[in-house]
């Protein structure tokens, strides 16, 4: 197995020339093109896929690590990724084998698969349609939130087919396909997350995925998975406000009403705050890493030939937990950052203020308000939180201690896709 070591062996020295570039790309919102090719080339692409198939077989635990000091760097590009990360994942649980070792070989190639699920609209729904053309299909679409997949060779999206909801995999730069960067939040400007659009693309077969009970047993871990690509660069943000605090604070010479030559650095409230400022990376790359042991834990059950829908939805339900928590102590201290210098911390050139918009950018996904109702009613009811394509139904038979997941397929029913990015 690859070490970790091993792995920031690998990475390491790329993540150090993402950081150095960092405020710039954020000062012009400069798409990291660049970057995300340095990562390709290092292998990132490659980090869940098993070494069995031409990997580097990182479990979830090393993953989580390199996603936080990359997230560090920049925290576009782990959320730039993820739904590369995701794909893998999904390949990894549910996909036949003949499938799932074509598209191991192409990740070892060198491709990436971007994600490109939901829909602006006054409904959420699924209106992308698949129709039946010859030996194939045509696609016609309009998504957004397509979350990385202007960087990406291929792009996994949804669509209507007769009536049944599908995944389907698009290879980019071919005709009818154009992705967009037309993503206009404050925050994680460089993630790619804008318009993709599918004008009668062609489509093969078997590029066309059904959701079965299989895969919707897996997806509650794959749901989680998604929100723990966010947590670990929640996770970077965080250390990037101490390195950035203990940056700004250390050459200073003057401090706000003492006059002459000051040292902020002797001051006993910055120290105290900066103290605050480490524990909060600290507690939080702590939590993270505690969610993805889940992972692992599953990862070792499925080795074993033990699928049990009961590690998929402790996997999903330890991310939503850590969300919780995470989100706020990030937030406070990418707001009590500039406490450390007054308004000379407000200056565009250190553009300090990229770490609370990308913090709340990145809070706002997968709202946090919904995750707690789902915890609660799992905890008091035993309903299972199945965001996406699969929801619980209020059915769930309880278990001994009175709360149960209910993973069975009578408990679930299946909703349009609706993944927010």
């Amino acid at each position: 197995m690859t070490s970790d070591a091993d792995l920031d062996a690998r990475f390491a020295s790329v993540f150090a020339e993402i950081e150095a570039g960092a405020v710039e790309r954020e000062r012009e919102r400069r798409m990291p093109v660049r970057e995300i090719g340095l990562l390709r080339d290092a292998g990132w692409g490659l980090l869940r896929v098993p070494e069995s198939h031409g990997g580097l077989g990182a479990t979830m635990t090393q993953t989580v690590r390199q996603m936080i000091a990359l997230g560090t760097a920049d925290s576009n590009l782990p959320q730039a990724l993820r739904g590369h990360l995701a794909f893998v994942e999904g390949r990894r649980r549910t996909a036949a084998a003949a499938s799932r070792d074509e598209w191991f070989r192409l990740i070892t190639t060198g491709v990436l698969v971007g994600n490109s699920q939901a829909e602006r609209g006054a409904t959420t729904g699924t209106t992308a349609e698949l129709r039946p053309d010859g030996d194939g299909y045509r696609l016609t679409g309009r998504k957004y939130y397509s979350t990385g997949t202007i960087f990406s060779d291929w792009t996994i999206t949804s669509a209507t087919l007769d009536g049944d909801h599908v995944s389907v995999l698009v290879e980019l730069g071919g005709p009818g396909v154009e992705a967009l960067d037309d993503w206009d939040g404050f925050g994680q400007r460089m993630t790619g997350s804008g318009t993709t659009v599918f004008d009668e693309v062609p489509v093969r077969p078997e590029h066309v995925l059904r959701l079965g009970d299989e895969e919707a047993v897996a997806h509650a871990s794959v749901t989680g998975l998604f929100q723990t690509v966010l947590l670990s660069a929640l996770a970077g943000i965080a250390r990037a406000v101490l390195r950035d605090a203990v940056a700004f604070v250390r050459p200073r010479t003057r401090t706000f009403g003492i006059p002459g030559a000051s040292s902020p650095r002797e001051d006993p409230l910055v120290q105290a705050l900066v103290g605050r400022l480490t524990s909060t990376a600290f507690a939080v790359e702590s939590i993270v890493l505690a969610v993805a042991e889940r992972f692992d834990a599953l990862d070792n059950a499925l080795a074993a030939g033990d699928d049990d829908p009961e590690l998929h939805t402790a996997a999903q339900l330890a991310a939503f937990r850590a969300q919780q928590v995470v989100l706020p102590l990030v937030l406070a201290a990418a707001t009590e950052l500039f406490e450390v210098g007054g308004a000379s911390a407000t200056g565009v050139d250190a553009a300090l203020d990229r770490h609370w918009r990308n913090a709340r950018t990145l809070a706002s996904h997968n709202p946090a308000i919904h995750r707690a109702q789902q915890l609660g009613d799992y905890e008091l009811n035993g309903v299972v939180p199945m965001a996406g394509w699969v929801r619980s139904s209020s059915s769930a038979a309880p278990r001994a201690n009175g709360a149960a997941p209910c993973a069975r397929a009578s408990c679930r029913r299946t909703a349009p896709a609706a993944r927010s990015r």
